[in-house]
């Protein structure tokens, strides 16, 4: 019925050639008073809004208020995308960042603070880069817990609100690295929620490591405070113990999926009782029909964009 479109194929390409990648833009932030949180001004699903910074501004998430109580759009925005790579010198995983996501970070008093200042989560997205290395693989549980402190120190160094993962592109066995294993995510995921207790860890439902979440007695589903459909364009249930709160069946991509196939998933999160909606690729053009389309759905307002 839907045409599921695949994960960010340029994405992929971008974060391989970060080299090349295209220098971010920067829109003026406007307002300084603080609007109402969408926590005081409206309840309902949880939007969330991946933006793509190789080409858009994190701003743009704050620019997006309901039309009825001017609370925020959008509850978190996630950074797109931080990446998984390998050293082959020392034979270990680390984080690294392209130099649009380090200029986000960087430059996180214009990019970041105003969306937290107005009640907007900000959480880092982490992406293989068709190195080998990914969530799946970590050869020891020593070496899981040492990417889990890379990702907590820097939330803790930016001022973030948590760590996104995302299974894709790793492509296992690259660089002779091994393929995915039982306890590799249950590992990390295990200590990166003891490292950073308050913040967010949420699953782009996808990849080997989406399917390993159990391991030695340990079931780290609960650890996660969001599990979302990975397939713009569809309606799919995330297959992780998680209740229905804290997850979004409901995927569309910006200015691709239609409005009324928006609409229609909105209605669907509501009626079924799921508390997130997920939305990607929200650059920097008005958008308010489109996210009025599924607005309207779960609150009962348009969404007002002001540049």
């Amino acid at each position: 019925m839907f045409t599921l479109i695949p994960r960010r194929a340029r994405t992929a390409a971008l974060a391989f050639s970060a080299a090349a990648a295209l220098a971010l833009g920067t829109t003026a932030m406007t307002g300084a008073a603080a609007a109402p949180t969408a926590a005081e001004a409206k309840a309902g699903p949880t939007p969330v809004a991946y933006v793509e910074v190789n080409n858009n501004s994190m701003r743009n998430v704050g620019k997006y208020t309901l039309a009825n109580g001017g609370g925020n759009v959008f509850d978190v925005a996630v950074i797109f995308a931080a990446n998984i790579n390998y050293d082959t010198g020392t034979k270990a995983a680390y984080l690294h960042f392209n130099e649009n996501v380090q200029r986000v970070l960087d430059n996180a008093a214009t990019e970041i603070r105003p969306l937290q200042q107005k009640g907007i989560k900000v959480v880092l997205s982490v992406l293989g880069n068709h190195q080998g290395a990914g969530f799946a693989n970590f050869p020891s549980q020593q070496a899981a817990a040492g990417f889990a402190k890379q990702l907590s120190d820097t939330v803790g160094k930016y001022g973030l609100d948590g760590i996104d993962f995302d299974d894709e592109y790793a492509e296992y066995g690259n660089n002779g690295t091994g393929q995915p294993n039982s306890s590799s995510f249950v590992h990390l995921v295990t200590a990166l929620r003891a490292n950073m207790p308050g913040k967010i860890i949420s699953l782009y439902n996808i990849g080997p490591a989406a399917s390993r979440l159990s391991y030695g007695g340990v079931d780290v589903s609960s650890k996660f405070d969001y599990a979302w459909n990975p397939y713009y364009g569809s309606w799919q249930v995330p297959g992780i113990g998680l209740p229905k709160s804290k997850l979004s069946p409901a995927a569309v991509e910006i200015g691709r999926t239609s409005q009324s196939t928006a609409a229609d998933f909105a209605r669907r999160t509501v009626s079924e009782g799921y508390g997130v909606y997920l939305t990607y690729n929200l650059d920097g053009a008005d958008r308010s029909g489109d996210v009025s389309a599924f607005t309207r759905e779960l609150y009962g307002s348009d969404a007002v964009y002001t540049p």
